[in-house]
């Protein structure tokens, strides 16, 4: 199967926030990423009360981003795999590397976690690499939209 090299997506694993997500498509837009799969209980923008909320951020973009749901993430990451895409998850780990360290491998699915709880286990297991970014206050993360946003202008820019 040919790669395609500039193939970018992402994986919202079980996102709580209706905000968040809106980002995420906004974001999604701007950086030029081809789809964004929204998992788990993750909310979707094509009910009235989750369009609403998620249209407020998103500002539209949510109309122009390919998306999809998927209750179990875990099942778009292997369908991902198998298609040539390495798997990136954004999370803090003993094993993880700061985000500047890595250099991309096209195509890509970035992963985002649960606000709480970040990137399940099950998930990072399935990972080919596990980035972070280096924190240097008293936080030890920051928002996922904005961790979103900071990692996928750096990925994108090796497109």
């Amino acid at each position: 199967m040919k790669k395609d090299i500039n193939k970018f997506v992402v994986i919202c694993d079980s996102i709580r926030s209706l905000h968040n997500v809106g980002s995420v498509f906004r974001t999604s837009d701007g950086v030029g990423i081809s789809k964004v799969y929204l998992c788990g209980i993750t909310g979707i923008p094509d009910t009235q009360k989750h369009e609403r909320q998620i249209s407020k951020v998103a500002l539209g973009a949510q109309n122009y981003i390919l998306w999809e749901y998927a209750k179990q993430s875990w099942r778009v990451v292997e369908k991902l795999k198998e298609e040539g895409y390495q798997i990136v998850s954004l999370e803090q780990t003993k094993n993880s590397i700061a985000y500047t360290d890595y250099k991309p491998e096209f195509p890509i699915a970035l992963i985002v976690g649960n606000e709480g709880k970040g990137v399940k286990k099950s998930l990072l297991s399935r990972s080919d690499v596990v980035i972070d970014i280096p924190m240097k206050g008293k936080k030890e993360s920051l928002n996922v939209s904005v961790a979103f946003g900071i990692v996928a202008y750096w990925i994108g820019k090796f497109k």
